[in-house]
């Protein structure tokens, strides 16, 4: 599991730049009791600028150049703890400072491009094997079908014509359903999904998901003992989201268990938890089963899906500002999704 060290809001990327930059002066006091070096104080101070420009953008390596060429001067250039930036050493190792963070945040800047394209390069080339592999099985299965039924049809009694028309068409919906999350996949890579919310009742989405289960809706019981309030969500959006994650549970426990869905009011949010009687996870792979296309070894019933389902259910969440988490239990596994309440809202019935 990969986890990103750059500071994503400003309030995290002004509090990098003061540690950065605090341990930097720390350091260089040590170094310069130690030392007695100036020169070594210097490039102390310049690392912390390139770390800032690395990690931030060039506004807070500005900053920190600032801040270090006159701390510089203040506390390790003779007279000490006196301000003197008008002779030609001092204006010197200004301009030093600030080259140092035009140059360094440019070459950051560069460098993240470049990642962001390798990581889109490595995006598409994922989607593409997904497709060819995944496109493929219910394809063939339909052609296969249909082929059959249209070749055999006279010799077919109803319940065989009946039984080819049902494999049919329950492949026909996992493509549907494998070609909305790759679409909704690829819109969040790219920041390009629009959420429009209305005051829906989450009991209605949750009637939506049992809907599209077909006859899967009998494996799943609903638990609801309270009052629910009215939330603000897109109710196409969730319930795919729920779908995603109740179809994970199910494709991922005995066929004759059931999945409990549990709603529940804890403080500002709404709770569902959807808790099954699976294979289950480590504590580790809690977090790696959220991730493109990661797919769960161990699935006995069936096969182990195409690896975008959750990650999907996670994005669409998000863009609700909810949360959702898998709970690691010694047996089977709980998924919780988190969805905050507006001001204001009305309550509906159990």
């Amino acid at each position: 599991m990969t986890i990103s060290m750059t500071p994503t809001t400003i309030g995290q990327r002004w509090l990098f730049t003061a540690i950065i930059v605090s341990t930097a002066l720390v350091c260089s006091y040590g170094l310069d009791v130690a030392l007695e070096s100036a020169v070594a104080v210097l490039l102390l101070l310049e690392l912390a600028v390139v770390l800032v420009a690395f990690y931030c953008d060039g506004k807070y390596a500005f900053i920190a150049a600032i801040i270090g060429a006159v701390c510089f001067n203040f506390l390790f250039t003779i007279p000490r703890f006196s301000l003197v930036m008008w002779r030609q050493d001092d204006i010197i190792n200004l301009l030093v400072f600030i080259g140092v963070a035009l140059l360094t945040s440019q070459l950051a800047e560069r460098y993240k491009r470049q990642q962001d394209a390798l990581k889109q390069a490595q995006l598409r080339n994922q989607i593409l094997l997904s497709v060819s592999h995944d496109l493929r099985t219910p394809l063939a299965t339909i052609i296969g079908t249909l082929s059959t039924l249209k070749e055999y049809q006279a010799l077919l009694s109803k319940v065989e014509t009946d039984e080819l028309l049902d494999s049919a068409t329950q492949e026909s919906h996992r493509l549907h359903q494998y070609i909305e999350n790759l679409l909704q996949a690829t819109k969040l890579q790219h920041g390009a999904l629009k959420v429009n919310k209305e005051e829906e009742s989450l009991l209605q989405v949750v009637s939506l998901v049992l809907a599209r289960l077909g006859e899967r809706a009998s494996r799943v019981v609903v638990d609801n003992k309270q009052p629910l309030p009215m939330l603000s969500l897109s109710s196409s959006l969730i319930s795919q989201a729920l779908f995603n994650v109740v179809d994970n549970a199910l494709r991922y426990s005995p066929l004759d268990s059931i999945v409990t869905l549990s709603l529940y009011l804890e403080g500002n949010a709404v709770i569902l938890d959807i808790k099954d009687q699976g294979i289950g996870f480590s504590p580790e792979q809690a977090e790696q089963m959220f991730e493109l296309f990661y797919s769960q070894k161990g699935l006995k019933h069936n096969d182990s899906g195409t690896g975008l389902g959750l990650a999907v259910a996670r994005g669409l969440i998000a863009a609700h500002q909810g949360s959702i988490e898998a709970i690691a239990q010694q047996e089977g596994s709980t998924f919780r999704i988190t969805l905050p309440i507006q001001s204001g809202v009305t309550h509906c019935g159990a």
